[in-house]
Formats: C-alpha cells, structure tokens, sequence
C-alpha cells in the first residue's frame, strides 16, 4: 500500500469540501436526501476513476452532508459506506464508461432497504413495497447525477492538460 503525498491529501480534501457543498446547496432544493432524490455531489463519485486518491475525500464529504439527513444515524453509517464502497470500486474500473456503475449499483443495493426500514420500522409487505419504489426512483436519480453529470465532468476534466501528471496512468490517454 502506497503512502499518500500532499497533493493525494489535497486531492481528497478538495472533493470532500466539493461534495460537502454540493451536498448542502442540494438540501437547500430538496434534491440531496430522500428516496427520490438526485443528489448533484454524487456526480463527484467517478473522479476516483481519474484520481484515486479523491476516494477517501468522497466519503469524508458525504459523511458531512449526510449529517443533515432526516434518516439520522442510519444514513450517516450506511450512506458514508456505500459511497465509501463505490468511491473505491470506481477507483478500480477499467474504462471511462464503467466509472459511474459502482455508485449506481451499490447505492441501490445499500440505500433503499434503509429508508424503507426508516418509513416502514419492520420487515413486511409495506417495507418490500417501499423499498421497491425506492431502489426504481433512486436509480434513476443516481443514473442522472453520475452519468449524465459524472460523465460530463469525466470527459471535461480529461481535456485538462495542467491535471494529466495528477491522472491515473491508465487514464492518460484521451477520453472518447
């Protein structure tokens, strides 16, 4: 395991504080929490494709967003960990395209159940029936926020030739 440099603890500050900001002005429109919902800061979530070192600042920002979630203590431990989790698998993802797949994926495995059991408090038909209407309605939400805005801001900041000694070797060829 590699130790992190100054510009890695840079890195992950940066888009802890992005997340964190993003997170907050979304709570202002209603957007960042809910199970429907599209959370702008989770556009960030496919930077680790592009700079590892951003994952563990991810999870830090979300971790302070998620301080605001109606959900409490729940969202502030399972939230921060799927992001945690994405964050680190889209680190891992080969191609540009793939990069927003593990935020989509592991929120909808992780976060629906949590906010049925925070509607519904038992496991039972309402809690299944909830936590259907919330996996649909947030992965549709997540897929906006990390392809459509992720990959935007994937394809712009591979066009910046100041940040391509910061990119991961792989990725240093253009995006197309």
């Amino acid at each position: 395991m590699r130790k992190f440099s100054v510009l890695d603890l840079v890195l992950a500050a940066m888009a802890a504080a992005l997340y964190a900001l993003l997170g907050y002005f979304g709570d202002i429109l209603q957007l960042t929490f809910g199970p429907i919902q599209c959370r702008v800061a989770e556009a960030l979530t496919v930077l680790p494709f592009l700079f590892p070192a951003t994952a563990p600042g991810l999870a830090i920002g979300c971790l302070i967003t998620n301080l605001l979630s109606p959900y409490g203590p729940i969202d502030v431990i399972f939230g921060t960990l799927a992001t945690a989790i994405a964050a680190w698998l889209t680190a891992k993802m080969p191609r540009w395209y793939l990069a927003a797949l593990p935020p989509i994926i592991v929120n909808a495995i992780i976060l629906p159940p949590m906010w049925a059991w925070a509607e519904v408090g038992a496991v039972n038909t309402a809690f299944w029936t909830a936590c259907g209407f919330n996996a649909v309605t947030f992965i549709v939400g997540e897929a906006l926020a990390c392809y459509v805005l992720g990959t935007v801001l994937l394809k712009a900041l591979g066009q910046v030739d100041y940040l391509k000694p910061v990119m991961r070797r792989a990725v240093q060829a253009p995006l197309v």
